[in-house]
């Protein structure tokens, strides 16, 4: 049937529903105007539809029908009128028009009680029933034929708002949590009813209300006290997260809030009497905020002569702005504190809000407490507590089915611990918590500066964190102590602090365009966050190339799932542990250790990934594209393998050349994507050069990664130091000249002589591809450098050494690389944008370009 609505409010929006889902055609809906700028619900809901919406401030003038209106009205061939809650007069014109006539909603038992305010009458004349009636309208009163009755008692303490909300509301419209559902459409009707009037639900024989839903329930364990709901299909389970619910497919979701019959709102974990009843003592400095506190409140509250402990904010007549008035003057009184109005909710009275409001001052706020299954290691005369589970939504879980595996320490070559072994049920997981916190939590809704204020915290943390984080590298990853306190940490702790200055600082800009005369244009662009974005990171830098990709991405404004390789997890995990004593949004950050085959590919095909940024392989980076491709189109950006060439002039500094071509190969083992990956050395100085780096070559020392006078540490892993063997194998095989190296160190683990190799020529094996380790490869003369040098699928980096300045530009500008070093090389700096060209990538990590890679740019047009 074709029906028009006319009505407003939610009742008039779930009426609206209900014809919807019954399968009629809601040929328009007729509205109050919006007002101070906000729209009615009806309004809302049916212009989420495509259904036309009016909204005129009257139907009449001095009695009259409108002409224009009715004629709006009656050009869309209603044949019912549905009239679910209306405040304004409508004419008989519009009532008697369709062929079915129109049917009214009324909230009391005809024909006692007709026209306004009758749900006051019912009350003002003692009825002991009371109720509603749905009837036809005609030319009278509310006199119209009835279709249907349905009564209530009227109970004595009953008001007006009681009997509405416990009746004439959730009967009117079949309000109550239809429990024969799906957990997703439970959760939906909950969400839909966030604010007013509320989800509700009879149970322990009182009227409960819930608040703040959530389908993320990753890692949850429905353990704890049964909650039995009439008509449900399981018994809710009270639970420290939260109360679980289920819907009749078995599905879980998590209530995070309830309110009582009494108004009180309180933590769905806290439903039976767990509430911690220790009531803190105040310090001296605490009472004195106290009574400043108490005379916010009054300054809030003008119509309570004194704010008691006792004093209820809402009882006392406080509104919704008043929430947010309170949450402004607190953080001004307390040095930027932030309070959530979720947090004035749950201590409605002044005793309760100052416990709360203390114990986040003193950082004891309890709600941000996870419980973490640490391994626990004594090492470089530290107590190393490193966690080892997947981290999803906030939280520390085992991988699905328990699954584990052992990560080794490439010193000695033991199992440092087990670690979860993510599956692609937990990417999902993992996936659907990034998803909703990105549309549904806090991270979405707080300033870009107060963004920026959470990731200049986590810089913090992990400064202070840094000697613990440069040990578990050290044990992890191989890397020596000192480097990795200065690089692998502190270039990470420098990230996270370049990138959240920028927080605040994406902007879009104003564009002239053509006026459409005689009406002008005003065009803007937006540069947004892209939503949920995978990070797939390698393992020669874990917690570095981490922090690249990772502070570009949150400074957007995204949430992001992140892989670690899997043979270097640590310190990502410990890095999770540290975005939650940060107060990171629980979801923003989810970190899964596992196999790349597996959970890398899975991220790439996933539809709710928006984003892929990648260091690694050439090979995999194409595979990876491909997914993206194939997925749902992916923003996609790629830092892949390198063959860096290094050029050294006759008319060098011949000393520092030595130096920074020592560090150009063999810093961090040679496991450096930016790695000097073939030298052209000017031919009268060949020889002078290769005696002074086999000098230095001589000199390092190569040993346990943790002694501060160790400058070569063990390699990453034993497939990678297998695959340096071979490679030595195959340039001696195709005649280059071995200098020094080439083999094995006889020590446990997997530690790899320094490597130098002369006399290579162009079309030699290890001339072409990338070591990925400690083998300096040398090249004589430089004649047809540049051809030379451009003559691969690889442009990371590159670098020249001479004291022309014009023949150095000119080099540079030829040089086919995203990175170009002059008198200088591994010159990385986080302001510095950093990627390839060729097959070694596109994108861009550091700087303000790699903000361009986690943004997408719209483009608003408006005409007046």
């Amino acid at each position: 049937m074709k029906i028009a609505v006319i009505g407003q409010g939610l009742f008039g929006q779930e009426v609206y529903c209900h014809l919807k889902k019954e399968g009629h055609e809601i040929v328009g809906v007729f509205t109050v105007p919006d007002k101070n700028g906000k729209a009615d619900p009806l309004g809302l809901e049916a212009e989420k539809d495509g259904v036309p919406v009016f909204k005129f401030t009257r139907w009449r003038a001095r009695g009259q029908a409108l002409p224009d209106v009715v004629a709006k009205y009656r050009a869309l061939g209603a044949e019912l009128n549905v009239l679910p809650f209306c405040s304004q007069f409508i004419p008989m014109e519009v009532i008697g028009a369709p062929y079915h006539g129109s049917i009214i909603y009324h909230p009391s038992l005809l024909p006692r009680h007709r026209g306004a305010s009758a749900i006051n009458w019912t009350l003002i004349h003692g009825d002991k029933k009371g109720g509603f009636t749905i009837f036809w309208a005609d030319d009278g009163l509310d006199t119209g034929d009835l279709l249907l009755q349905k009564e209530c008692e009227i109970l004595p303490d009953d008001t007006v708002s009681t009997l509405y909300n416990r009746f004439l509301f959730p009967e009117g419209i079949k309000g109550m949590i239809n429990w024969e559902q799906p957990a997703e459409a439970i959760h939906n009707w909950i969400r839909g009813n966030d604010k007013v009037p509320g989800a509700w639900t009879e149970a322990c024989g009182q009227k409960l209300t819930f608040f703040n839903s959530t389908l993320n329930t990753a890692g949850l364990v429905p353990e704890g006290e049964a909650l039995p709901i009439p008509e449900a299909h399981r018994p809710g389970v009270v639970t420290k997260e939260g109360l679980i619910l289920f819907g009749n497919d078995d599905r879980m979701l998590l209530v995070k809030n309830i309110q009582l019959e009494d108004g009180k709102m309180i933590p769905a974990s806290k439903f039976f009497g767990r509430e911690d009843n220790d009531t803190l003592e105040l310090t001296e400095a605490e009472l004195v905020t106290r009574e400043a506190v108490r005379k916010a409140w009054k300054r809030i509250l003008p119509n309570v002569l004194e704010v008691e402990d006792s004093t209820d904010f809402f009882k006392s007549g406080a509104a919704s702005v008043d929430v947010v008035r309170l949450v402004e003057e607190m953080k001004e009184l307390c040095d930027g504190l932030e309070l959530e109005n979720e947090d004035i909710y749950m201590a409605t009275t002044f005793m309760d809000f100052i416990q709360l409001l203390v114990r986040k001052l003193r950082g004891d706020d309890r709600k941000s407490e996870c419980i973490i299954d640490y391994v626990e290691k004594a090492i470089n005369k530290l107590i190393l507590q490193m966690p080892h589970q997947l981290f999803i939504g906030g939280m520390f879980v085992d991988a699905e089915d328990a699954k584990t595996y052992g990560t080794i320490n490439p010193t000695d070559g033991s199992v440092i611990c087990q670690v979860s072994l993510a599956q692609i049920s937990d990417v999902d997981k993992a996936v659907a918590a990034a998803k909703d916190a990105f549309e549904n939590g806090l991270w979405g809704k707080i300033s870009a500066r107060d963004r920026g204020r959470l990731l200049y915290r986590l810089a913090d943390l992990m400064e202070q964190h840094q000697e613990e984080l440069a040990t578990i590298e050290a044990l992890d990853a191989g890397a020596t102590y000192t480097l990795a306190l200065k690089t692998h940490v502190g270039m990470s702790i420098q990230t996270f602090r370049y990138f959240a200055g920028w927080c605040d600082k994406i902007q879009g800009s104003t564009i002239p365009i053509n006026q459409a005369r005689p009406n002008r244009n005003l065009t803007l662009t937006r540069k947004e966050p892209i939503g949920v974005c995978g990070i797939i990171i390698p393992w020669n830098y874990p917690l570095m190339m981490l922090s690249w990709k990772t502070a570009a991405c949150l400074a957007a404004g995204n949430t992001v799932v992140i892989k670690p390789a899997q043979v270097t997890p640590l310190t990502a995990l410990k890095f999770a542990e540290l975005t939650l004593k940060a107060g990171i949004p629980k979801g923003v950050i989810n970190i899964l250790p596992g196999s790349g085959s597996l959970i890398g590919q899975r991220l790439s095909d996933h539809p709710d990934v928006r984003k892929i940024g990648f260091t690694g392989s050439t090979e995999v980076g194409k595979h990876i594209m491909k997914s993206c491709a194939l997925s749902n189109v992916k923003k996609v950006s790629l830092e892949l393998g390198g063959k860096s060439p290094l050029i050294i002039f006759a008319d060098c500094d011949l000393s520092k050349a030595v130096q920074m071509a020592m560090s150009s190969v063999f810093f961090n083992k040679g496991e450096n994507c930016i790695a000097a990956g073939r030298l052209f050395i000017e031919d009268s100085i060949h020889d002078q050069f290769l005696q002074k780096v086999v000098e230095e070559v001589s000199k390092m020392k190569i040993g346990n990664p943790l002694d501060r006078d160790t400058n070569h540490g063990p390699q990453n892993h034993q497939a990678h130091l297998q695959k340096l063997i071979e490679y030595c194998q195959r340039g001696v095989k195709e005649g280059a000249t071995l200098v020094c190296g080439g083999n094995q160190v006889p020590l446990p683990g997997f530690f790899f002589e320094p490597t130098v190799f002369t006399d290579v020529e162009d079309h030699m094996f290890i001339a072409k591809e990338e070591s990925f380790g400690p083998i300096m490869i040398i090249s004589r003369d430089v004649d047809t450098v540049l051809s030379r040098a451009n003559a691969t699928e690889f442009g990371l980096a590159s670098g020249i050494f001479t004291r022309d300045i014009s023949k150095a530009l000119y080099v540079s500008d030829k040089l086919e690389a995203g990175t170009v070093f002059i008198n200088t090389y591994n010159k990385t700096d986080v302001a510095a944008p950093f990627g390839g060209f060729k097959q070694s990538g596109f994108g861009k990590d550091l700087g303000e370009a790699a903000l361009n890679e986690y943004l997408r740019v719209k483009t608003i047009t408006v005409e007046y």
